[in-house]
C-alpha cells in the first residue's frame, strides 16, 4: 500500500486557468515566485477539490469549492481557512494558512492557499503495513490531538463567532436530516428511524469546544517517519458544538466492516491487540484522561449520530457523483455505503439501553 498521497493530473470538471492563478499568487503572497507552477490533483477526497502546486522555489496546496451548484452551508473552505489560521501555534497541528480568494474570477470559485506538509497519508482505521507499536503510538497521537482541539479556548483564538455552543446535537439532527433529503437518491428506512430516534433522546446537556466534525485517520497527514500526527486536514465541518460528537466520529471504525461497498479497512472483527490498535474501550478512558472528564455518558447517542451524519454526508457525495462534479471519482460507488452507514446507526440505537 502507497503511503504517499496519490496525484492525478486535475479532472476535467475540476481544472481552471493557471496562467491567471499564477498572476494572482505572484502579487498576493509573500515570496511567491511566477512561472506558471506545475498542478496536479489529490485524489481522495470526496468534498473539496485539492491541488498541489509546485513552484520553481516552493510547493503548495490549493484547496476550492467543487463548481456546480451546491448544498446550502457545504464546502465552506472559508470556515476551513479561519479555524486552521486560529489553531497555529496550538498543539493541534495544522497546515500554514497562506491566502484566502473569496474572488470567484480568479480561478472559478473561492479558494485558499496553504503550505505543503510532508508525510504519510493512510486513509484508512486498521493502518495497514505497519507494525503494531507504530499503529498504537499513532492512536495515542490520534486522542491526543483530539483532546487537545477540545481544550483550546475557542473566544481566545479569534474564533468567538465561528458557531453557537449551545444545541449542537440537536442542530446537528436538522442540518443534515435536511441534507440527506436535498440529496437523497433512495428510499432508506433507517435514515428516517435514526432521524426520530436521535431528536428522542437529545442529552439535556453537553459540553462545548471547537470541533472538527470529520476526525479521523484519513484527515490527517502523518509524520513521514514517526508515529505521530503532523497535520490534521479537511476542516470543512468544524465548529463550535459538542466534542462528544468528535469523539464518536473517531471510533465509527470500531463498528465498520473491514470490507465492502466503497469501505476498507474498519475495525469490526478485527484482532485488536495483535494490530496494535487500542480497543475503544482504551480510546474512551484515554480521552476521558486527556480532558479531565470522569467518564463519557451517552455514548450509544453519539455513535448514533455519528453513523447518521456521515451517511448523509456519504448520499451528498454520492448524488454529486451522479451528477458529475465530485472531487473523486470513486464517487459514484457510495450509494450502497450509504445504507450500510444508516442500518450500523440504527443498529447502534435500536440496541441502546436508554
Amino acid at each position: 500500500m502507497s503511503l504517499t498521497p496519490v496525484l492525478i493530473e486535475p479532472l476535467p470538471q475540476h481544472r481552471f486557468d493557471e496562467v491567471e492563478l499564477d498572476r494572482y499568487l505572484g502579487g498576493h503572497v509573500d515570496g511567491y515566485r511566477a512561472g506558471r507552477p506545475i498542478v496536479r490533483q489529490f485524489q481522495g477526497g470526496q468534498s473539496n477539490p485539492t491541488f498541489l502546486l509546485e513552484t520553481p522555489n516552493a510547493t503548495y496546496v490549493l484547496r476550492k469549492k467543487p463548481p456546480g451548484k451546491l448544498l446550502a452551508s457545504a464546502h465552506m473552505i472559508e470556515r476551513e481557512y479561519k479555524v486552521q489560521k486560529a489553531l497555529a501555534g496550538s498543539p493541534v497541528p495544522v497546515a500554514p494558512m497562506l491566502l484566502l480568494c473569496e474572488d470567484a474570477n480568479i480561478i472559478g470559485t473561492p479558494f485558499y492557499l496553504m503550505g505543503y506538509v510532508a508525510g504519510r497519508v493512510i486513509p484508512t482505521a486498521d493502518l495497514p503495513d505497519l507494525a503494531p507499536m507504530e499503529r498504537r503510538g499513532i492512536y495515542r497521537s490520534l486522542v491526543e490531538t483530539l483532546a487537545a482541539l477540545h481544550q483550546v479556548d475557542w473566544r481566545e483564538v479569534g474564533l468567538g463567532d465561528f458557531g453557537r455552543p449551545d444545541n449542537y446535537a440537536a442542530r446537528q439532527i436538522d442540518r443534515w436530516t435536511k441534507q440527506y433529503a436535498a440529496s437523497k437518491t433512495d428510499d432508506i428506512k433507517e435514515m428516517e428511524q435514526l432521524s426520530a430516534w436521535l431528536v428522542a433522546h437529545l442529552p439535556t446537556r453537553a459540553a462545548s469546544s471547537i470541533v472538527h466534525g470529520d476526525f479521523r485517520v484519513g484527515n490527517t497527514i502523518i509524520h513521514p517517519s514517526e508515529p505521530r500526527l503532523a497535520a490534521v486536514l479537511d476542516w470543512e465541518l468544524a465548529t463550535i458544538g459538542d466534542p462528544l460528537a468528535d469523539l464518536a466520529y473517531l471510533c465509527m471504525a470500531y463498528d465498520m466492516p473491514p470490507g465492502g461497498p466503497g469501505v476498507s479497512g474498519g475495525l469490526r472483527g478485527a484482532k485488536l491487540s495483535d494490530l496494535g490498535v487500542p480497543s475503544e474501550d482504551e480510546v474512551l478512558s484515554a480521552y476521558a484522561r486527556a480532558t479531565g472528564r470522569p467518564g463519557i455518558p451517552h455514548w450509544d447517542f453519539y455513535k448514533a449520530l455519528a453513523f447518521f451524519r456521515i451517511a448523509a454526508i456519504v448520499q451528498g457525495v454520492y448524488a454529486r457523483g451522479l451528477a458529475g462534479n465530485a472531487a473523486d471519482s470513486s464517487a459514484v460507488q457510495q450509494g450502497e455505503r450509504v445504507r450500510m452507514m444508516a442500518q450500523t446507526g440504527w443498529e447502534i440505537a435500536s440496541a441502546a439501553k436508554n
